[in-house]
């Protein structure tokens, strides 16, 4: 069974909104970015492989949270497939059809917010002592 981070009552909270209709489906798909990148993480667990420190738990529900934030901001609905935008204009400059995605297809488009999240709890890099 996969392990999700947050519920829709915390990502409610984190986003002071209701939690969209489809909130569990988005924070299995959140939780799973979040596996993602902390391959290389070293913290106790459950044998369920549940965080057990209040901190750590803290954080990836944060992290968590964080992830279906900015998916919902860049119109991104968990797939991945979503572009970041057509185009922007600020004052004079029109930038047009850029399309960011991950550099590979095993990259991650991690959340700037669910990123400082972990880096303060201290689950990035991944770095094993």
């Amino acid at each position: 069974m996969p392990r999700v981070y947050a519920t829709p009552a915390q990502l409610a909270a984190w986003t002071g909104e209701p939690a969209p209709p489809d909130a569990e489906r988005l924070l299995a798909r959140a939780s799973e970015d979040v596996d993602d990148v902390l391959l290389c993480a070293v913290y106790a667990t459950t044998a369920a492989g549940m965080p057990t420190d209040p901190a750590v738990v803290q954080a990836l529900a944060d992290a968590t949270c964080a992830q279906v934030e900015y998916q919902l901001a860049t119109g991104d609905d968990g797939t991945g497939a979503t572009g970041r935008w057509g185009s922007v204009s600020i004052g004079p400059v029109t930038l047009g059809e850029r399309r960011d995605a991950p550099a590979a297809a095993g990259d991650v488009d991690l959340a700037p917010r669910a990123h400082r999240a972990l880096r303060r709890a201290g689950l990035l890099p991944g770095v094993i002592w």
